[in-house]
């Protein structure tokens, strides 16, 4: 689901993910690039980066960077993290590679979805300028 369309964030034992921009996934990429130089342990410094930015605790960014998201959690949490982020990235922005069976089915969730139009923010102003009827000149 879209940011638009519903769940912005997703709960993780450390905190909560949010969705990222594509401006700061690449971001992200860069910066673990940078970190990973020459060695190897390219795709954990990414993906240290990536949840630097998404790992969320009461709306604070829970790492101030990839450097610190990396001193301060195992390989294993980074790698479990990044794969509910990617799962979650790919429910919030659907693909059309993703074939027209899971179009489908995404389209027939977003239809059914129960929401309240403009949840009540124009009826203050409908109310004191009701619609007229016919035209007038």
């Amino acid at each position: 689901m879209a940011a638009w369309l519903g769940q912005e964030r997703v709960q993780v034992p450390e905190g909560e993910l949010r969705l990222l921009s594509a401006w700061e996934v690449l971001d992200a990429r860069r910066e673990g690039d940078a970190l990973a130089g020459e060695g190897g342990g390219r795709t954990l410094c990414r993906n240290a980066c990536l949840i630097a930015r998404a790992l969320e605790r009461k709306g604070r960014p829970v790492f101030s960077d990839g450097r610190a998201a990396l001193d301060g959690l195992r390989v294993e949490d980074i790698s479990r993290l990044a794969d509910a982020w990617g799962a979650f990235n790919r429910e919030a922005n659907p693909s059309p590679l993703d074939g027209e069976e899971e179009i489908q089915r995404r389209k027939k969730g977003w239809s059914t979805r129960l929401t309240r139009a403009f949840s009540g923010v124009c009826s203050g102003c409908l109310a004191r300028f009701p619609r007229r009827t016919g035209r007038r000149r």
